[in-house]
């Protein structure tokens, strides 16, 4: 039923490359991409992963090297049939940009809690760490559902 994934966070460069990254690995047979709501006005578009997620995703066997950065569409709403965003506030950014899209959009943290994961950028390895952790926690429980 869900076989095109969709993880958005804000820049595309921290939380969002993370979980496409993990759901990845976990759902090979699913198509799984990211992209962030303010990527563009942020200036990040076609930017690689911050480095410090790279270097905290590869700590845990996760290689996000590849990664660039893309702004969220309409478009790219269209394509897919889940989309996973960071924190509630997303869905209301995210349904300015494609309000089709807000019926198919759910939280990341959805099964851990309904939590909100936070933005580590630009904080400390710990706030990296700590949102690399509710990530993993969250693909593994989508994960489990969407097998």
């Amino acid at each position: 039923m869900f076989n095109k994934i969709l993880v958005v966070c804000v820049g595309n460069i921290c939380r969002s490359p993370t979980g496409e990254a993990i759901l990845k690995k976990l759902l090979p047979n699913k198509t799984v991409d990211s992209s962030g709501i303010a990527a563009q006005k942020s200036g990040l578009v076609g930017k690689p992963a911050d480095s410090m997620a790279q270097q905290v995703a590869a700590e845990h066997g996760v290689d996000l090297t590849d990664h660039q950065a893309k702004q969220l569409t309409t478009e790219l709403c269209a394509q897919y049939d889940l989309i996973l965003v960071m924190e509630k506030a997303h869905k209301e950014a995210l349904t300015e940009i494609a309000p089709e899209a807000r019926g198919k959009t759910m939280l990341f943290g959805q099964w851990i809690g309904q939590i909100d994961i936070p933005d580590p950028y630009r904080q400390s390895r710990e706030a990296f760490e700590h949102a690399y952790k509710l990530i993993e926690e969250s693909a593994h429980s989508w994960a489990a559902k969407l097998k």
